[in-house]
């Protein structure tokens, strides 16, 4: 019985210093997008573009950039894969919509320069998902027919599943 106590206070014991390890200042606590989350957001980029009567690819990348979710309508080309990928990448990466860097890249050398990085693509159509001020991942749409038809997509479902609960 004894040496069963032990072992239960051992346990307890080991739990407390467990949580007190996870509360280290040095150890970093992030947010960030489940699986759960990402289909969603997958799924309502797909019917913000269809409720305009549109078809698209989207893909979702979690805060440290790796492809979690991705969802391409029939007859999409198959460029786009790999373009909303790139898109989704880019947003994260950034911390900044798409089509935001593309516009400094028109007016500003400096900017122009982001062109020369192969994983970045700056065309509008990725978005990051922001929760409350933290970058958990971000959206990558494409062929839905133009860049900023490709963003607002993205937006619309940041907004419906996203922005009510930040």
């Amino acid at each position: 019985m004894l040496h069963r106590l032990s072992l239960i206070t051992l346990f307890i014991g080991g739990l407390a210093a467990g949580a007190a390890q996870a509360s280290t200042p040095d150890v970093a606590a992030r947010k960030d997008l489940t699986l759960a989350l990402g289909n969603q957001l997958a799924e309502a980029t797909l019917s913000a573009c269809h409720a305009q009567d549109r078809s698209a690819v989207v893909a979702v990348v979690d805060r440290s950039g790796r492809l979690m979710a991705l969802q391409r309508d029939d007859n999409v080309g198959p460029h786009n894969t790999l373009a909303a990928q790139r898109k989704a990448f880019t947003a994260l990466s950034t911390k900044t919509p798409t089509s935001e860097l593309a516009r400094r890249a028109q007016g500003d050398p400096s900017s122009a320069n982001l062109n020369t990085l192969d994983e970045l693509l700056l065309l509008g159509g990725g978005v990051p998902v922001v929760v409350e001020g933290q970058v958990v991942g971000a959206l990558g749409v494409a062929g839905a027919g133009g860049s900023s038809i490709d963003e607002g997509c993205a937006q619309s479902a940041i907004e419906q599943l996203i922005q009510p609960n930040n």
